[in-house]
């Protein structure tokens, strides 16, 4: 097959290691950056054109399959990008659809609670007016409140007391900043678990633990990571989630509740190194190999609604 990866960076860890594991499989990849992309749009012959750099002239791109590796501040013109491709009828992992669905937080929360699954309270409102009702409503501080861009845990903020979650929500409204309050769940103390879903199997999962004096558990914000064993149920939500979003590839983040498995977030683009490496498993290969099969079945699933 040749597979495009899109991504801005060839050199990051999860794009290096699809490339290598689409070429141990015997094929034909490149990485393309959805930036350096532009589009021809018309009923008969639509095209995705690329120009990279040191090309004199554009080229029409050719795959028979793209992964995306679209970074959250490039969603817009990366899912537009990979929108083409799918309108040109080449497959992708994840349709185009189900990454903005996951990307925006406030649909997804919406998206999941229609569908029954269990995530800490969650509260959103654009009235000043309505700042103690909002704090009232996930149960007070401890909350948590979240930039609905927020990446990697940025953004995202713990207040402790009522006082502090007013000044920080009236702080985040004069910014003019979307934003979601959020229950803290106190006994998950600073862990939660990332899900890797292939399809219908949680294929890896790691615990990532908070650093000293941090509740964000991000491997990026100095979190460790260890191997983690699930429940069936812990499994059975993961699934779900990510089947919700219309996710084939999907980083399901949850944590462990008094009354029962929580879904903080669905990750659309989830990295491969800290999972790979805590857990030793070749999770690049198996999306290949997933993608092999999956391809079969055609170009258009458009999983879910929404």
């Amino acid at each position: 097959m040749k597979i495009g990866v899109l991504s801005r960076n060839s050199k990051l860890y999860s794009t290096r290691r699809l490339v290598e594991a689409a070429r141990a499989r015997g094929h034909e990849v490149r990485v393309v950056d959805v930036l350096k992309c532009y589009m021809n749009i018309t009923a008969n012959n639509p095209v995705v054109f690329y120009k990279g750099p040191g090309s004199p002239e554009p080229e029409a791109l050719e795959f028979d399959a793209v992964i995306p590796r679209i970074g959250a501040s490039v969603t817009g013109y990366g899912c537009a990008v990979l929108r083409q491709f799918e309108v040109c009828g080449i497959y992708s992992v994840n349709e185009s659809i189900a990454i903005t669905r996951s990307r925006d937080k406030l649909r997804a929360h919406q998206l999941l609670a229609r569908k029954g699954i269990g995530q800490p309270i969650t509260s959103y409102a654009h009235s000043a007016d309505a700042t103690s009702d909002l704090i009232a409503s996930v149960g007070g501080a401890p909350l948590v409140v979240k930039i609905m861009e927020s990446t990697h845990g940025n953004g995202v903020v713990l207040a402790e007391t009522d006082k502090a979650a007013e000044a920080l929500i009236n702080a985040f409204r004069g910014l003019e900043a979307d934003f979601l309050v959020q229950e803290f769940i106190k006994e998950s103390a600073g862990a939660d678990i990332r899900c890797f879903v292939i399809g219908e199997r949680v294929i890896a999962a790691m615990q990532r633990t908070a650093a000293p004096g941090e509740f964000r558990s991000n491997l990026h914000r100095g979190g460790t990571a260890s191997v983690a064993r699930l429940r069936p149920d812990e499994r059975k939500l993961a699934v779900k989630a990510a089947q919700v979003m219309g996710l084939d590839v999907a980083g399901v983040d949850i944590i462990r509740s008094n009354h029962g498995p929580l879904v903080l977030e669905v990750n659309s683009s989830p990295g491969l190194e800290g999972i790979e490496r805590a857990t030793g498993k070749d999770i690049a290969g198996a999306i290949i190999e997933y993608m092999e099969k999956d391809s079969l079945k055609g170009p258009n699933k458009m999983k879910g609604k929404g």
